[in-house]
């Protein structure tokens, strides 16, 4: 990172706009009768950059609706591109004026417009990009999911963890990335790459490979009926080191969600995660 963007990131540290070492906070409403708690905490992780991941956990109202934005943006060579995430998705998602008709073409052509206007700002943003996963809560009754990258969002049912986001590996996508020009290597190191660079298929920004890369999210809509218990949204500092499973398991006897977020994060330093980490618990009651 250059020095103008440490300087950047400790100016919005100061003004409490950026995570520093750990960041911690919940929230609750009441959607069509039912109760919804949530929970986040943030820490960063052993590498040498200031932290990277960003979040959004809030509740609007829109118009007759009752909605909760959650989102995880984990950042890569810098966090300016999360940093723009956080503070733009959700609104370009809402604004799509055929949201409410059909949510999963919204949600593409948000995702597209905000990756363009993220490629646009390179010369400010960087060259980093971002990885993200969504969660917009209607009414406390629908819930619709998407992601880019190796970000994921679980549900409990019945204390079941079910996966609703996909995991945008290089390997599972190779064909379409050497269809447009570009390669997938192990080397350097034991993790494939997109161009022996990025360890993920699909990206929000990352101009130099953008030719090669893709930020079409995965969709997915879920209703939230009495078998939901819990949701949890989580960047890959947690998901490398603890199954859908274990990560459900862990938290699953433990009210606050304030407390289960944290407790996942620190879950996962046990286990030896050296990356950020970021995560939302979202509670069904």
């Amino acid at each position: 990172m250059t020095g103008g963007g440490e300087i950047l990131h400790k100016m919005k540290v100061k003004a409490g706009l950026a995570p520093a070492g750990s960041e911690t906070g919940k929230g609750k409403s009441k959607m069509a009768g039912r109760k919804v708690r949530h929970g986040y905490y943030l820490l960063k992780g052993k590498s040498n950059h200031p932290m990277e991941d960003y979040l959004v956990a809030e509740y609007r109202q829109l118009g007759d609706y009752n909605l909760g934005l959650f989102g995880i943006f984990d950042g890569h060579l810098g966090h300016d591109v999360p940093y723009f995430l956080q503070h733009h998705l959700f609104d370009n998602i809402l604004n799509e004026p055929d949201f409410w008709s059909d949510k999963e073409n919204a949600i593409r052509k948000a995702y597209k417009l905000t990756d363009e206007k993220i490629l646009e700002k390179a010369v400010e943003l960087g060259r980093g990009g971002s990885t993200s996963v969504t969660a917009i809560l209607i009414d406390g009754v629908e819930l619709v999911v998407a992601n880019i990258g190796d970000s994921r969002a679980v549900i409990c049912r019945n204390g079941e963890a079910i996966q609703l986001s996909v995991d945008h590996e290089p390997n599972s996508e190779r064909k379409n990335i050497e269809d447009k020009g570009g390669f997938v290597s192990n080397f350097p190191g034991d993790v494939a790459r997109v161009d022996g660079q990025l360890a993920v298929a699909r990206a929000f920004g990352d101009r130099s490979l953008k030719k090669h890369l893709s930020s079409e999210p995965d969709v997915r809509v879920e209703i939230v009926d009495e078998t939901a218990d819990l949701l949890i949204l989580a960047s890959d500092g947690l998901w490398k080191v603890m199954s859908n499973q274990e990560a459900v398991d862990a938290i699953k006897d433990i009210k606050d969600p304030k407390i289960a977020a944290k407790h996942l994060a620190e879950e996962a330093v046990a286990k030896k995660s050296k990356d950020d980490i970021s995560c939302i618990v979202v509670k069904f009651e």
